[in-house]
């Protein structure tokens, strides 16, 4: 009876087993989204030169939004996929007019972004990575001495970098801190009625600290 009951689990075992590792999906691998919340800093760039005294002005703000993306496991290394849709509350300081960098007042809107990261598996739950793409960002015009936005906003084309660590909490849920830089080089001029401007040659700088919190499926 003993010989039978062994017999048994030995078998129970050898069935369970390749269950059981069919049921753990790989780390970083596969389709994912997340939630972004950081700390958004938006001002001209190095090549504003128009001697008024007041080049260096920024907004600074609460940046948020959502992100996805789909990731393959190379084994030590990890490549993916990704887009964002995010939005923040930088704005120009209602009283102070000089704070325009070049725009006037304004309010930073919505920007999207895709792209693409890499990155090295530094244990096999935390992952350093590289990222860049391109974003396109929306800066809204404030009316007046106020806090409204107008219908008017300037349209902003451009590119980013980064990088970050992402931290596999367990097969299906993530957390990440992230560095990013965007630079945009192109702007349009969307007005009220529908009309939009000629391209014409900006510079305006972005640095984002962010933290995100995601779930792969």
């Amino acid at each position: 009876m003993r010989k039978m009951m062994v017999a048994t689990f030995l078998a129970g075992s050898a069935i369970a087993a390749p269950a059981l590792a069919q049921d753990v999906a790989p780390t970083f691998t596969g389709p994912r989204v997340e939630a972004i919340l950081g700390y958004d800093h938006v001002g001209a760039g190095s090549d504003i030169d128009n001697d008024n005294g007041r080049d260096d002005q920024s907004i600074d703000g609460l940046l948020y939004g959502v992100g996805a993306g789909y990731d393959v496991n190379l084994g030590s290394a990890v490549v993916g996929v990704e887009g964002e849709f995010t939005n923040s509350t930088a704005k120009s300081n209602r009283h102070d007019f000089t704070d325009n960098f070049g725009f006037g007042r304004v309010k930073q809107g919505r920007d999207l972004y895709i792209g693409a990261r890499a990155g090295i598996l530094a244990d096999p739950a935390t992952l350093v990575y590289v990222k860049g793409g391109y974003t396109n960002s929306k800066l809204k015009v404030l009316a007046g001495d106020t806090n409204e936005t107008t219908d008017t906003a300037f349209k902003l084309d451009g590119w980013r970098i980064g990088a970050g660590v992402e931290r596999a909490i367990n097969t299906n849920t993530f957390a990440k801190l992230e560095y990013r830089y965007s630079n945009y080089n192109d702007g349009k001029i969307k007005f009220g009625d529908g009309a939009t401007s000629s391209e014409f040659n900006v510079d305006t700088d972005r640095h984002q600290v962010v933290a995100s919190v995601g779930y792969r499926f």
